[in-house]
């Protein structure tokens, strides 16, 4: 389903009302909650309203979709976009997970006490097709997609990707118990009517994502 709104600042709020329900209904059955969120600049709006929610935040964890393998003293770093833009206020309170360690090489060593599965994963889309870390090219793309793999987390280099990047496989996002994808802009929406069309997922990895049942919740806005 396309949900569709006039300006980000509406799509935002949508978005943070239906993060936070389904962190509620988790909080409600179970105690704690995972949410797995993109990094970027999209999202920020979406960030600063889902940090408005009232939560029980002491009992969320706060992950990453995917990371890029630097530390947060980088620009590019997406775990300093979350503390500065999301683990505010109350917020603060929640647990986070960052995929970076500081090891040479991508590794998943943090997320070995994850609690699983998420109960909600917000995607983003680059014009390429990809979504997380699963760039067209990339070199552990297949295994990522692979829909029985056992791996939480895979190491990816792609030619598109910049630099090494960490990113949870399909199955660990398809197990959310709610699963958005969020874009903007027509240069994107063009984008999402191409990967709407059949063909391959290696070469829209965003394909992977959105043959899933029941399928996604997409969000857009101009």
């Amino acid at each position: 389903m396309i949900r569709e709104f006039a300006a980000p600042e509406m799509l935002a709020v949508a978005l943070a009302d239906a993060v936070a329900a389904a962190l509620t209904a988790r909080l409600t059955r179970g105690g704690t909650a995972t949410l797995a969120v993109s990094g970027g600049t999209t999202p920020l709006r979406f960030f600063h309203a889902l940090a408005r929610q009232s939560l029980d935040w002491a009992q969320v964890t706060v992950t990453l979709v995917d990371e890029r393998w630097v530390p947060e003293t980088s620009p590019r770093s997406n775990a300093a976009l979350v503390r500065a833009h999301l683990l505010q206020g109350a917020a603060s309170a929640a647990r986070f997970v960052p995929l970076y360690n500081g090891a040479p090489a991508p590794h998943p060593t943090a997320l070995a006490g994850l609690n699983l599965p998420l109960a909600a994963a917000v995607l983003g889309m680059g014009l390429d097709g990809h979504t997380a870390s699963f760039f067209p090219g990339g070199d552990a793309l297949a295994a990522a997609l692979d829909p029985n793999g056992r791996e939480i987390a895979l190491p990816m280099h792609a030619p598109g990707a910049g630099e090494p990047r960490l990113t949870l496989t399909l199955p660990v996002l398809l197990a959310a118990g709610h699963l958005a994808l969020h874009i903007e802009g027509a240069a994107k929406r063009a984008v999402l009517a191409q990967a709407l069309l059949p063909g391959p997922a290696a070469d829209m990895p965003v394909r992977a994502v959105l043959a899933r049942h029941p399928a996604p919740e997409i969000y857009w806005s101009p």
